[in-house]
């Protein structure tokens, strides 16, 4: 049923906006909402025309009922400060396309698996990303690196010292299968003083005030004509960019993410990878 003739234009329609995204994602730092609302749009639209030819108004629902549940998602990963709002609205239009079945336990596999490969696959392509700005500006990571690790030299201390328990624990119990669990306790500290240290010396910028765009993160709170523009996860507002625009005179710092899109395009081909080989039951 997912790879009928009925099913393939949606995902013919996701694979293209999803890749759109990414050129967006990859230039500006941000995809337009625009684009994201027209994939709902087209979704919807071919899927009404579907049920009107075939009448039947299940697979027209199918795709009223995935865009809500991925909707309420699409706000809890936002205002969690999971995603970026270009992020959120994408994974949003995308619940319009993933209803590939008349099943709705066969649909909530595929949001579930979506989701999963979706994280998972991201979580390594924004690794990676991450090395590639180490590598690139290895010099400035370095010294950043040994300044986190001052930072968080506590954690580190806990870190060890439940590594040394969960250690003679396993020891004492015979159960050395324990000893994975000292893995992820030494890597947590490590991880996050990596992700704080690339941040920190690889993706914060130094531009003019006339580059900074709508959303753009500031690096810290700026004060201009009298105003403090706050540095918050929704980024600049329409308002604070207009007074950037006419008053601002220094260069401002701002916090460059990981253009995320490409995640959404490796959960997709993953997901579609796992259902043709028939795995996790489908």
């Amino acid at each position: 049923m997912i790879f009928d003739a009925i099913n393939i234009p949606l995902l013919v329609l996701g694979f293209i906006w999803i890749i759109g995204a990414i050129f967006q994602d990859l230039k500006r730092r941000e995809v337009d909402n625009l684009w994201n609302f027209s994939l709902i749009a087209f979704a919807l639209a071919y899927r009404l025309a579907v049920s009107i030819y075939i009448w039947d108004y299940v697979f027209f629902i199918n795709g009223v009922f995935g865009f809500l549940i991925f909707l309420i998602l699409g706000n809890v990963l936002y205002y969690g400060r999971v995603f970026a709002g270009g992020d959120a609205k994408l994974l949003i239009a995308l619940g319009t396309v993933l209803p590939l079945s008349y099943d709705w336990m066969v649909n909530f596999r595929i949001f579930v698996g979506f989701i999963f490969l979706f994280l998972i696959g991201g979580a390594i392509y924004v690794f990676i990303w991450a090395l590639v700005l180490m590598v690139m500006h290895f010099r400035d990571f370095s010294s950043e690196f040994v300044k986190q690790v001052k930072s968080y030299i506590r954690l580190f201390y806990v870190s060890f010292i439940l590594v040394v328990g969960v250690i003679i624990f396993s020891l004492v119990v015979g159960e050395y299968i324990w000893m994975i669990l000292s893995l992820a306790i030494i890597s947590f500290p490590l991880l996050l003083v990596f992700a704080k240290s690339v941040e920190e010396a690889c993706m914060i910028k130094s531009m003019s005030p006339k580059k900074v765009t709508l959303g753009d993160w500031l690096y810290k709170d700026i004060k201009i004509g009298g105003k403090v523009i706050k540095a918050d996860w929704e980024g600049v507002s329409e308002e604070e960019l207009e007074l950037i625009y006419k008053k601002g005179k220094k260069d401002i710092l701002v916090k460059q993410g990981v253009p995320f899109t490409p995640g959404f395009l490796i959960g997709l081909i993953l997901l579609l990878v796992v259902v043709k080989k028939g795995m996790f039951g489908f």
